[in-house]
């Protein structure tokens, strides 16, 4: 099932050749920080199966909870939080589900997982039904 996503702005595309896909949230700090959130909503997809279409994004690398790099690549013009490559998964890209094209940032409808579920905000539950993991993995 391909996805395609962009930025606000669109000066950013991108696709995903992927017929199966992994529809996470991640609790961790790093995500809270990067997206001034609680948590991001997630399409973790096969490394080989994600590519740029237009557009050249920037990238931030900070040390994640692991202690491993994680490399945020967000739109040098608007900003949007686009994907990470996480050293800790160097076959997988975590797209951030909210840059997707068609209806598609809602995973639908849909979690696998819940990662670093005890950094969940008190004020939020656990999803029902969904694996939780106290970490990446």
């Amino acid at each position: 099932m391909p996805l395609a996503g962009s930025c606000m702005c669109g000066g950013i595309t991108y696709t995903v050749d992927a017929d199966k896909y992994v529809r996470a949230l991640c609790h961790c700090t790093d995500c809270q920080k990067w997206t001034g959130g609680a948590f991001t909503s997630n399409a973790v997809v096969p490394r080989g199966s994600f590519k740029v279409t237009k557009g050249t994004p920037s990238s931030y690398d900070a040390t994640g909870a692991s202690g491993k790099i994680n490399k945020h690549f967000f739109c040098p013009t608007c900003g949007s939080s686009l994907y990470t490559e996480l050293e800790i998964m160097p076959d997988m890209t975590v797209v951030k589900a909210g840059t997707l094209d068609n209806g598609d940032a809602s995973l639908g409808g849909k979690i696998d997982v819940e990662f670093y579920a005890t950094h969940r905000p008190s004020y939020l539950p656990a999803l029902e039904g969904v694996k939780q993991e106290p970490q990446l993995g």
